[in-house]
């Protein structure tokens, strides 16, 4: 956000993209505090007819400027203040106008939007092409130990990874914290409900109250339940160990181009990680995606976990006490899968994944492939302790050349087994 207002100077506005209760809001208001010397938002959420319909006419910017001074109490000075339009989906022509703002130079503008490429929201407006877009994800795991007053531990273990050292003697304590990390997960009002209460039940309320959220977001887009069904059952097709999702086990026979919509729905989101089979792995995999074969991840694992017990009580919810007593058993390996492909995706890396056969009735599969360089970075991950990596090593004989380093993401401290590397799961955005 600093380098945008910096480099850009006022040429475009800042659009902040990230799912329901992620924190976008609250991120461009600290920043409008710290960066400017006044700022207005308007939450379009809420913000009355008056205030929308000044975008309809976009003739006397000037006139734009005075109301919404007058209205919010504010006095903008030019290149000194920013105006924020928080939920600007929910007033498509005030997206539109941005456009003729920036043109006009007199203020930086940030917006933030929840589903904001759904056709829904962008069919009758020109979407501005003096847009500058990123992502925001939940918190990570530095972040997330930053929220608990510790801002050592990250670091320390990027220098153990730097240096190819084991943690020894801490590691079961790291490992217990990182735990903690996947049962919570970096939605910002889980984190705080844990702060204000270490109460594990009262932070799965929490994460329900959010995924109820998301499901009536994802009802005003597709009124059939079917993206809320492919949502709800993702821990369900992970549990399976299929190689792909399978949305017909999900929401039964539909046309192959309203799934694919139904799915561009979904990513456009950001509740989920969609990762795509590559069919030819090479540097430059986006050219081989399998859009016919993919598997979905929620973006934050502490929702996935509270997912995969959805119609459970807490007290039935024994996988806390599991994951946190590190007795997660082996058929649970799902949730590992699950927050590796959160900590690659918020680290910026593009997943893919990749299949072969074994033999006549079981397959090879490598869990995510990155493009390093001229090189790709396979890596499989286990959620025991279990150092055999059998997928990793038939892959990397048969794409030899192409190989750079080779990982296995697993539940035990930094080792090598010869050419792979064994890397504890609470390193992997490092990689």
């Amino acid at each position: 956000m600093l380098s945008w207002k910096q480099e850009d100077n006022g040429q475009t506005a800042l659009l902040i993209e990230g799912a329901r209760r992620v924190g976008k809001s609250t991120i461009a208001e600290e920043f409008a505090k710290h960066e400017y010397d006044s700022y207005i938002l308007i939450d379009f959420n809420k913000a009355p007819k008056k205030i929308k319909d000044l975008f309809e006419d976009l003739d006397n910017i000037d006139y734009i400027f005075l109301t919404l001074q007058a209205h919010y109490g504010v006095t903008l000075s030019p290149r000194k203040s920013v105006i924020i339009f928080d939920e600007v989906q929910r007033c498509p022509l005030a997206r539109q106008a941005i456009k003729y703002l920036v043109q006009d130079g007199r203020y930086d503008y940030i917006e933030t939007g929840s589903l904001i490429s759904i056709k829904k929201h962008t069919q009758q407006i020109t979407i501005p092409s003096e847009e500058k877009r990123v992502s925001m994800y939940p918190m990570d795991y530095e972040e997330f130990r930053w929220a608990l007053g510790d801002t050592a531990t990250v670091p320390l273990l990027r220098t153990f990874y730097d240096k190819h050292l084991p943690l020894g003697a801490a590691f079961r304590t790291k490992m217990r914290e990182f735990r903690l990390y996947i049962l919570i997960g970096g939605m910002p009002q889980a984190v705080n409900t844990y702060l204000n209460t270490l109460n594990l039940q009262k932070v799965d309320e929490i994460k329900r109250n959010i995924i109820q959220l998301y499901e009536d977001d994802f009802l005003k887009i597709d009124p059939t339940g079917r993206i809320s069904k492919m949502f709800m059952s993702i821990p369900g097709q992970l549990s399976r160990a299929s190689n792909r999702f399978v949305p017909y086990n999900a929401i039964g026979s539909v046309e192959e181009d309203k799934l694919l919509e139904l799915i561009k729905a979904m990513e456009d989101s950001k509740t989920v990680t969609i990762v795509y089979h590559c069919d030819d792995p090479n540097v430059g995999m986006s050219l081989t995606k399998d859009r016919s074969r993919y598997k979905i991840f929620t973006a934050d694992t502490g929702l996935f976990v509270t997912l995969a017990f959805w119609d459970k009580d807490y007290t039935e919810n024994s996988l806390y006490e599991r994951l946190l007593s590190d007795k997660l058993d082996a058929n649970l390996g799902y949730v590992y899968e699950n927050i590796a492909a959160q900590m690659l995706a918020t680290a910026g890396n593009n997943l893919f994944y990749y299949t072969f056969p074994k033999d006549d009735k079981h397959n090879y599969e490598i869990d995510f492939l990155l493009s390093r360089g001229n090189k790709i970075l396979p890596i499989e991950v286990k959620s025991s302790s279990h150092k055999s990596h059998a997928s990793l090593d038939a892959f990397c004989k048969k794409f030899s050349s192409r190989i750079g380093k080779r990982v296995l993401l697993y539940a035990k401290d930094l080792s090598h087994d010869e050419q792979t590397q064994l890397l504890p799961i609470l390193m992997a955005s490092f990689l």
